[in-house]
């Protein structure tokens, strides 16, 4: 660990950047009181992504990508926009 006050931490702040990027903490101190640590960031290493997970567990019916009915076209493009209470208790789900 070394400490350096703030002038010699600005005039030398790239090298004390590399240092820190290679383990070692830098104190920087004003007035001789520690004020900031430079350390390195620490790359998160996440797990690899594991491919086909769910393979063999959903099944896509065949007419998945199959027109829409007349009818429910219809309710997307001319139905209303903020339906009333009467339309949200009907049973036409």
């Amino acid at each position: 660990m070394t400490t350096v006050n703030i002038h010699e931490a600005k005039t030398h702040l790239s090298r004390y950047v590399e240092q820190a990027a290679a383990g070692e903490e830098i104190i920087i101190a004003k007035a001789g009181k520690p004020v900031a640590r430079l350390v390195s960031l620490e790359s998160k290493e996440l797990p690899p992504r594991t491919l086909g997970l769910l393979a063999g567990k959903l099944k896509v019916p065949d007419h998945f990508d199959d027109p829409l009915p007349d009818d429910l076209l219809d309710l997307f493009y001319n139905g209303p926009i903020f339906p009333s209470d009467a339309d949200l208790t009907r049973d036409n789900r």
